[in-house]
């Protein structure tokens, strides 16, 4: 069973912005619960009264950690807090030790921060390649296999495409690819919160909490599995990551054994306080029943969307591997007036474009939707 709310007011009360308007842009940038900006509000009015690393901080930053790793089965030494999500896929592409010929496997359709870290890498003499599926955003481990070469070093993928929503079977490409010997990055950030997601066959990820995770802005999760430590090496530096004894720099650099490696100086604070309380209110729900629900929301959306004479990009309902994205186009209507009216009426959608321009509709709805919500939608694009 997915997800239900004991009462309306209750629903208002952890989510206030529906109170005022209907927000499915959570594709986007999120708005917060009432958890989370209670913790960052309470974490500033502490540092108001003392400094901003008071006695707490250091035990909240690890149990943060902890919470994040159980999120993704991974181990809390595993777990460096950082974000935005590029941010991560950065230290990914540049920490490893490329040789010229080196081939790099990624989707140029994904979100642009997916691919211009891989991009870059041309300047080092890797040879990245571009995987061309059939629609957009539908990536398939078949797919991925007719792409490899004995060259392929590391395949670069999102876990849900952010237009059209498809997701990808992680496990079964991760499987595929360490089969073969082949490095994992995954950009997590359109479904780490909303599905299940293990890192079991994964090498690398990053996912800032600003989406599906219901977090603030700038500060995310990042995981290195630790037998590529070595692998991928710190390209900040700081006194953070760098063992200083006392504060005095060392002749040699000397890493930390975990992912604080990738830390180089304080962390986005305020944003872990926000980002914990979000993931425990997430966690508490349980993730699947979370994802559940989204996807019944965005059936019930799909559906009634459908009807009225739209087409969609996205999987329609019951396919394993829809999201909480629907995008959707119409023969006869253009969606920028459709968006504007929408926003006339306090509905917050997304209007996304493809490489050829063409505009699109995007919803993207989170468990605390609601089917009257989603029936006041389409009243309003029916007028």
């Amino acid at each position: 069973m997915s997800f239900e709310f004991s009462s309306e007011a209750e629903r208002l009360k952890q989510f206030p912005i529906a109170n005022s308007q209907i927000f499915l842009a959570h594709g986007g940038v999120t708005i917060l619960p009432a958890c989370a900006a209670d913790a960052m509000s309470e974490y500033a009015q502490a540092s108001a009264h003392n400094h901003q690393e008071f006695g707490e901080v250091l035990a909240f930053i690890a149990k943060t950690r902890e919470i994040s790793a159980k999120l993704i089965g991974a181990d809390a030494g595993e777990i460096a807090l950082l974000g935005p999500t590029s941010l991560g896929l950065s230290l990914f592409a540049n920490g490893i030790e490329w040789k010229e010929g080196d081939e790099l496997l990624c989707y140029q359709d994904d979100y642009p921060a997916n691919v211009y870290p891989w991009t870059g890498l041309r300047r080092h003499g890797v040879n990245v390649r571009f995987i061309k599926p059939d629609a957009l955003g539908q990536i398939t481990p078949e797919l991925v296999a007719t792409y490899l070469t004995p060259k392929t070093r590391m395949v670069a993928l999102a876990s849900c495409h952010f237009l059209t929503g498809w997701r990808i079977d992680v496990d079964a490409i991760g499987v595929l690819l360490h089969e073969r010997g082949i490095l994992f990055s995954l950009d997590a950030i359109q479904s780490l919160g909303a599905f299940p997601l293990s890192v079991k066959h994964v090498d690398f990820l990053s996912a800032d909490a600003h989406k599906w995770m219901l977090g603030p802005l700038a500060i995310g999760i990042v995981y290195v599995a630790r037998e590529h430590f070595e692998t991928c090496h710190p390209t900040l530096l700081g006194a953070w990551n760098v063992k200083s004894p006392d504060f005095i720099s060392q002749d040699k650099i000397d890493f930390y054994d975990t992912a604080r490696r990738y830390e180089p100086g304080v962390l986005n604070v305020s944003g872990i306080y926000g980002m914990k309380a979000s993931l425990e209110m997430l966690m508490s729900i349980g993730i699947e029943s979370v994802g559940e629900r989204i996807l019944r929301i965005r059936n019930y959306l799909l559906t009634g969307l459908l009807d009225m004479g739209f087409k969609t990009k996205s999987p329609l309902p019951g396919d394993p591997m829809a999201s909480g994205i629907v995008t959707v186009f119409h023969p006869t209507r253009k969606a920028e007036p459709l968006f504007e009216a929408m926003t006339a009426k306090r509905i917050t959608a997304s209007l996304r474009h493809d490489r050829e321009g063409n505009a699109y509709l995007r919803f993207s709805p989170h468990f605390y939707n609601t089917e009257a919500e989603m029936d006041t939608v389409l009243a309003c694009l029916r007028e």
